[in-house]
Protein backbone atom coordinates (compact mmCIF):
# COMPACT_ATOMS: atom_id res chain seq x y z
CA UNK A 1 0.00 0.00 0.00
CA UNK A 2 3.17 2.37 1.23
CA UNK A 3 4.66 1.57 -2.29
CA UNK A 4 1.33 2.28 -4.54
CA UNK A 5 0.71 5.54 -2.62
CA UNK A 6 4.48 6.66 -3.44
CA UNK A 7 3.66 6.00 -6.75
CA UNK A 8 0.71 7.70 -7.00
CA UNK A 9 1.70 10.88 -5.18
CA UNK A 10 5.00 10.42 -8.01
CA UNK A 11 2.73 10.21 -10.89
CA UNK A 12 -0.01 13.23 -9.69
CA UNK A 13 3.36 15.55 -9.43
CA UNK A 14 4.49 14.44 -12.47
CA UNK A 15 1.10 15.20 -14.23
CA UNK A 16 -0.04 18.09 -12.12
CA UNK A 17 1.33 20.97 -15.20
CA UNK A 18 -1.50 19.71 -17.47
CA UNK A 19 -4.13 21.08 -15.03
CA UNK A 20 -2.27 23.97 -14.37
CA UNK A 21 -3.41 27.70 -16.05
CA UNK A 22 -2.93 27.81 -19.73
CA UNK A 23 -0.64 30.41 -21.90
CA UNK A 24 -2.04 31.66 -24.99
CA UNK A 25 -1.01 33.80 -28.03
CA UNK A 26 -4.63 33.23 -29.70
CA UNK A 27 -6.17 36.93 -30.20
CA UNK A 28 -9.19 35.47 -32.56
CA UNK A 29 -11.61 36.54 -29.40
CA UNK A 30 -10.66 39.46 -28.38
CA UNK A 31 -11.84 43.27 -30.06
CA UNK A 32 -9.95 46.24 -29.76
CA UNK A 33 -12.24 48.68 -27.32
CA UNK A 34 -12.45 51.31 -29.97
CA UNK A 35 -13.97 48.89 -32.64
CA UNK A 36 -16.97 49.01 -30.62
CA UNK A 37 -17.04 52.28 -28.34
CA UNK A 38 -16.58 54.96 -30.57
CA UNK A 39 -16.02 58.18 -28.52
CA UNK A 40 -13.57 56.21 -25.94
CA UNK A 41 -10.55 58.39 -25.05
CA UNK A 42 -7.10 55.93 -24.56
CA UNK A 43 -3.83 57.04 -22.36
CA UNK A 44 -2.03 53.75 -22.48
CA UNK A 45 0.25 54.38 -19.59
CA UNK A 46 1.90 51.28 -20.23
CA UNK A 47 3.20 52.12 -23.64
CA UNK A 48 4.93 55.38 -22.37
CA UNK A 49 7.68 55.45 -19.08
CA UNK A 50 4.46 57.82 -17.75
CA UNK A 51 3.91 54.39 -15.02
CA UNK A 52 5.40 53.20 -11.78
CA UNK A 53 8.10 51.36 -13.74
CA UNK A 54 9.30 54.66 -15.36
CA UNK A 55 10.01 52.60 -18.33
CA UNK A 56 7.69 51.71 -21.19
CA UNK A 57 7.06 48.03 -20.52
CA UNK A 58 7.30 45.08 -22.55
CA UNK A 59 4.69 43.54 -24.78
CA UNK A 60 3.18 46.87 -25.27
CA UNK A 61 3.99 48.34 -29.27
CA UNK A 62 1.17 50.36 -29.55
CA UNK A 63 -0.79 52.84 -27.54
CA UNK A 64 -4.27 50.61 -28.36
CA UNK A 65 -6.83 48.34 -25.92
CA UNK A 66 -8.14 45.44 -26.54
CA UNK A 67 -11.17 43.18 -24.51
CA UNK A 68 -12.57 39.47 -25.06
CA UNK A 69 -16.00 39.91 -27.19
CA UNK A 70 -17.24 39.33 -23.91
CA UNK A 71 -16.20 41.82 -21.95
CA UNK A 72 -16.05 44.53 -25.12
CA UNK A 73 -20.00 43.76 -25.32
CA UNK A 74 -20.46 44.37 -21.61
CA UNK A 75 -18.83 47.67 -21.40
CA UNK A 76 -20.40 48.64 -24.08
CA UNK A 77 -23.65 48.98 -22.19
CA UNK A 78 -21.71 50.41 -19.58
CA UNK A 79 -20.55 52.85 -22.10
CA UNK A 80 -23.95 53.59 -23.43
CA UNK A 81 -25.35 54.13 -19.56
CA UNK A 82 -22.95 57.31 -19.17
CA UNK A 83 -23.21 58.67 -22.53
CA UNK A 84 -26.54 59.41 -21.19
CA UNK A 85 -25.59 61.04 -18.25
CA UNK A 86 -23.12 63.75 -19.91
CA UNK A 87 -19.67 61.30 -19.65
CA UNK A 88 -17.23 59.30 -21.86
CA UNK A 89 -14.83 56.60 -20.90
CA UNK A 90 -11.15 56.97 -20.36
CA UNK A 91 -9.22 53.89 -21.02
CA UNK A 92 -6.12 53.53 -19.08
CA UNK A 93 -5.43 49.55 -19.53
CA UNK A 94 -6.97 46.87 -20.70
CA UNK A 95 -5.47 43.16 -22.22
CA UNK A 96 -1.93 42.96 -20.58
CA UNK A 97 0.34 40.58 -21.77
CA UNK A 98 2.07 38.14 -19.37
CA UNK A 99 5.22 39.42 -20.86
CA UNK A 100 4.21 43.24 -19.29
CA UNK A 101 3.63 41.09 -16.39
CA UNK A 102 6.71 39.37 -15.71
CA UNK A 103 8.65 42.66 -16.81
CA UNK A 104 6.89 44.35 -13.41
CA UNK A 105 8.18 41.58 -11.53
CA UNK A 106 11.75 41.38 -12.35
CA UNK A 107 11.86 45.37 -12.00
CA UNK A 108 10.36 44.87 -8.39
CA UNK A 109 13.36 42.48 -8.08
CA UNK A 110 15.80 44.86 -9.38
CA UNK A 111 17.43 46.80 -6.33
CA UNK A 112 19.25 49.47 -8.34
CA UNK A 113 15.81 50.67 -10.14
CA UNK A 114 13.34 53.12 -8.02
CA UNK A 115 11.36 53.35 -10.98
CA UNK A 116 8.94 56.54 -10.23
CA UNK A 117 8.42 56.63 -6.65
CA UNK A 118 5.26 59.12 -7.16
CA UNK A 119 3.26 56.00 -7.55
CA UNK A 120 4.00 54.46 -4.48
CA UNK A 121 5.08 57.08 -2.32
CA UNK A 122 4.55 55.49 1.23
CA UNK A 123 5.64 52.32 0.25
CA UNK A 124 9.12 50.14 -0.40
CA UNK A 125 8.88 48.86 -3.91
CA UNK A 126 9.67 45.44 -2.66
CA UNK A 127 6.32 45.50 -0.96
CA UNK A 128 4.60 46.18 -4.18
CA UNK A 129 4.32 42.35 -4.88
CA UNK A 130 4.02 40.87 -1.23
CA UNK A 131 1.34 43.51 -0.44
CA UNK A 132 -0.68 42.52 -3.22
CA UNK A 133 -0.72 45.63 -5.49
CA UNK A 134 0.99 43.85 -8.18
CA UNK A 135 0.55 39.90 -8.88
CA UNK A 136 2.79 37.63 -10.95
CA UNK A 137 -0.66 36.63 -12.73
CA UNK A 138 -2.75 39.54 -13.11
CA UNK A 139 -6.45 39.62 -14.21
CA UNK A 140 -5.72 41.27 -17.15
CA UNK A 141 -3.77 38.61 -18.66
CA UNK A 142 -6.87 36.93 -18.94
CA UNK A 143 -8.35 39.92 -21.18
CA UNK A 144 -11.68 40.64 -19.86
CA UNK A 145 -10.33 43.26 -17.09
CA UNK A 146 -10.30 47.04 -18.00
CA UNK A 147 -8.79 50.41 -16.18
CA UNK A 148 -10.69 53.05 -16.70
CA UNK A 149 -12.12 56.50 -15.53
CA UNK A 150 -14.82 58.37 -16.99
CA UNK A 151 -14.61 62.35 -18.37
CA UNK A 152 -17.04 64.72 -19.64
CA UNK A 153 -18.21 64.50 -23.07
CA UNK A 154 -16.48 67.58 -24.05
CA UNK A 155 -13.42 65.88 -22.65
CA UNK A 156 -12.88 67.87 -19.54
CA UNK A 157 -11.60 66.04 -16.25
CA UNK A 158 -13.73 64.50 -13.58
CA UNK A 159 -12.26 64.47 -9.99
CA UNK A 160 -11.73 60.96 -8.85
CA UNK A 161 -9.79 62.20 -5.87
CA UNK A 162 -6.40 60.16 -6.80
CA UNK A 163 -4.98 58.72 -10.17
CA UNK A 164 -4.52 55.43 -11.75
CA UNK A 165 -2.27 53.41 -10.24
CA UNK A 166 -1.45 55.04 -7.26
CA UNK A 167 -0.53 52.33 -4.93
CA UNK A 168 -1.96 53.95 -0.93
CA UNK A 169 -5.15 53.51 0.59
CA UNK A 170 -6.08 56.79 -1.40
CA UNK A 171 -6.98 54.19 -4.35
CA UNK A 172 -9.21 51.86 -2.56
CA UNK A 173 -13.03 52.68 -3.85
CA UNK A 174 -14.43 53.02 -0.33
CA UNK A 175 -11.93 56.12 0.49
CA UNK A 176 -13.64 58.03 3.22
CA UNK A 177 -11.33 61.21 3.11
CA UNK A 178 -13.18 62.11 -0.31
CA UNK A 179 -14.96 65.12 -1.49
CA UNK A 180 -19.16 64.73 -1.89
CA UNK A 181 -17.88 65.35 -5.54
CA UNK A 182 -15.34 63.09 -5.37
CA UNK A 183 -17.56 60.54 -3.88
CA UNK A 184 -20.01 61.15 -6.20
CA UNK A 185 -17.97 60.76 -9.28
CA UNK A 186 -16.62 57.46 -8.52
CA UNK A 187 -20.08 56.05 -7.47
CA UNK A 188 -21.10 56.77 -10.97
CA UNK A 189 -18.68 54.70 -12.80
CA UNK A 190 -18.91 52.07 -10.07
CA UNK A 191 -22.82 51.93 -10.47
CA UNK A 192 -22.62 51.66 -14.45
CA UNK A 193 -19.45 48.95 -14.58
CA UNK A 194 -21.71 46.93 -12.03
CA UNK A 195 -25.03 47.20 -14.24
CA UNK A 196 -23.03 46.24 -17.21
CA UNK A 197 -22.14 42.79 -15.48
CA UNK A 198 -18.56 43.48 -13.97
CA UNK A 199 -17.07 43.04 -10.51
CA UNK A 200 -14.12 45.59 -9.09
CA UNK A 201 -11.93 44.87 -6.27
CA UNK A 202 -11.02 46.49 -3.09
CA UNK A 203 -7.68 48.34 -3.87
CA UNK A 204 -8.24 49.93 -7.06
CA UNK A 205 -11.53 52.39 -7.72
CA UNK A 206 -10.52 51.96 -11.75
CA UNK A 207 -10.16 48.17 -12.11
CA UNK A 208 -13.15 46.32 -13.17
CA UNK A 209 -13.34 42.55 -13.97
CA UNK A 210 -16.20 40.82 -16.56
CA UNK A 211 -18.06 38.75 -13.53
CA UNK A 212 -18.60 35.85 -16.22
CA UNK A 213 -15.14 36.24 -18.08
CA UNK A 214 -14.54 34.04 -20.54
CA UNK A 215 -11.12 32.74 -19.66
CA UNK A 216 -10.56 32.25 -15.88
CA UNK A 217 -7.73 29.94 -16.62
CA UNK A 218 -6.05 31.33 -19.41
CA UNK A 219 -3.49 33.96 -19.17
CA UNK A 220 -2.19 35.34 -22.64
CA UNK A 221 0.89 36.79 -24.20
CA UNK A 222 0.34 38.07 -27.56
CA UNK A 223 1.46 41.80 -28.16
CA UNK A 224 -0.53 44.94 -28.09
CA UNK A 225 0.06 46.31 -31.82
Amino acid sequence: MKRFLIMFLITAVCFFPLFADTISEDKTDFAEIGTVIDDAVYDIRYYSPNNFTGNKINGYKAPRAYLTKAALSALSKAADDLRKQGYRLLIWDAYRPQKAVDNFVAWIKAPNDPGDKTFYPTLQKSNLLAGGYIASKSGHTRGSTVDLTIIKKDGSFVDMGGTFDLFSEISHPNYQKLTKEQKRNRRILRTAMLNAGFKGISSEWWHYTLKDEPYKDTYFNFDVE
